[in-house]
C-alpha cells in the first residue's frame, strides 16, 4: 500500500484509510463485535494503516471494537477520532454540539479508555460547535498534545476562516469533509485552496457518495427502515433516478480500465492531490478489497480530463444532508475572546 502525509509534521498514513463508522452505526448492516474486530485486522493485513472512528459512532461502541481490533499492531497504525458532540452516558442520546475546553477532556479521557490507547495518533474536531472559540478549541487540543494524550489535531467540516484561525493556535494535520465526484464544493469554497496553502492534509469521508457511486444501489432498492440514508433527499427514489447518469458514467470508464465503479471514483480523488487520503467504509471483505485496488490503479491526465469535464456535466439532484444536518457544516466559530 503507498503511503501519504498529511500536514507538516510527518503524520504518515496509507493512501487509502478505513471508515469504521458503518461497522457499528446508521447503515443497515451492523456487524457483531467479533465480525467488526476480524474486518479491521483483515484491513491491516491488506497494508491499511489509517483507521477512522469517533465517540459518536455507537455511541462508544464503535471506538471499543476499533481499539479491540488494533491493540495487537499499536504500534503499526493510526487511530483517528473525534470529539464535539454532547453524548448522554446514560442513554447515548445526542443532545447537540459542545466543544467547551472541559468537555474536550472528557472526551478524550473516554475515547483513551475505549480505545484502550495512551494517545490519539489524529484527534478531531467533529463539527464546530458556533458557541465557542475556535482558539479554545485548538489551545485545548494543543494542551492534550502536549500531554502526550494527542499527537494531531484535525477539523471536520468548518468554515474556511475557522479553519485558519484554529490553524494559527495549533497547526492542523488533516480536514476531513465530504468530497467526491458527487459532491465537490470543497473545490470552489475555498477549502482545498486553504489546505494547499496552509499545508494541511485532506481526508475525504463517504468518497463513494455513501455507497451510490459503487452501482450498488438504485432507484429500486430497499433500504433497510434504520438506514440513515432514507432521509437524506439525495437518496431519494427520484432523484436517486436522476442520479444513476453519473453512475453510467464511472461504469463506462470501469470498462475501459477493467475496473470497478468505486474504484474509478477512488482512483479519481487520489489523483487529486498527494495529500488526500480517502476513508471509504464497508461491511464487506470483497468490498475493502475492492476499494484498496484503487490504490494501485492509475488515471491519465487526459482520462482525469474527460471524467471532470463529463462529471460537470451532470446535474446532481438533492440535498446531501438534512436541514438539521446542512445547519452543522461550513461553521463559524465563535469570536476570539478578548
Amino acid at each position: 500500500m503507498q503511503t501519504r502525509q498529511l500536514g507538516r509534521d510527518g503524520l504518515t498514513v496509507s493512501a487509502i484509510g478505513l471508515g469504521c463508522m458503518g461497522i457499528s452505526f446508521s447503515y443497515a448492516t451492523k456487524l457483531s463485535r467479533d465480525e467488526g474486530i476480524a474486518l479491521l485486522r483483515a484491513a491491516h493485513d491488506r497494508g491499511v494503516t489509517f483507521f477512522d472512528t469517533a465517540e459518536v459512532y455507537g455511541p462508544f461502541e464503535n471506538e471499543e471494537v476499533v481499539g479491540a481490533a488494533l491493540r495487537p499492531v499499536r504500534a503499526q497504525v493510526v487511530i483517528a477520532t473525534k470529539f464535539g458532540f454532547d453524548i448522554d452516558p446514560a442513554t447515548g442520546a445526542n443532545r447537540g454540539v459542545s466543544s467547551r475546553p472541559a468537555h474536550i477532556r472528557r472526551a478524550v479521557e473516554g475515547s483513551l479508555q475505549r480505545l484502550g490507547i495512551e494517545t490519539i495518533d489524529l484527534l478531531y474536531q467533529h463539527r464546530v460547535d458556533p458557541a465557542v472559540p475556535i482558539e479554545d478549541v485548538a489551545g485545548t487540543v494543543k494542551d492534550l498534545i502536549a500531554e502526550g494524550k494527542a499527537r494531531h489535531f484535525g477539523m471536520s467540516e468548518p468554515a474556511v476562516a475557522t479553519l485558519r484561525r484554529a490553524h494559527a493556535v495549533q497547526p492542523v494535520a488533516a480536514l476531513q469533509n465530504e468530497y467526491s465526484l458527487w459532491w465537490r464544493a470543497v473545490e470552489t469554497n475555498g477549502i482545498l485552496a486553504a489546505c494547499d496553502e496552509l499545508g494541511i492534509g485532506f481526508v475525504p469521508y463517504s468518497p463513494l457518495g455513501k455507497g451510490f457511486l459503487t452501482g450498488a444501489i438504485t432507484p429500486d432498492t430497499q433500504l433497510a427502515a434504520h438506514d440513515f440514508r432514507h432521509s437524506l433527499p439525495r437518496f431519494a427514489p427520484a432523484a436517486m433516478a436522476k442520479n444513476l447518469a453519473l453512475v453510467e458514467l464511472l461504469k463506462r470508464v470501469a470498462a475501459e480500465k477493467q475496473a470497478s465503479p468505486a474504484q474509478i471514483a477512488l482512483a479519481w480523488l487520489l489523483a487529486q492531490r498527494p495529500t488526500i487520503a480517502p476513508i471509504p467504509g464497508t461491511t464487506k471483505l470483497h468490498r475493502l478489497e475492492e476499494n484498496l485496488g484503487a490504490a494501485s490503479l492509475v488515471l491519465s491526465q487526459a482520462e482525469l480530463a474527460a471524467i471532470r469535464q463529463a462529471a460537470e456535466g451532470i446535474a446532481i439532484e438533492g440535498e446531501r444532508y438534512t436541514p438539521a444536518n446542512l445547519a452543522m457544516v461550513g461553521r463559524e466559530a465563535a469570536p476570539a475572546r478578548a
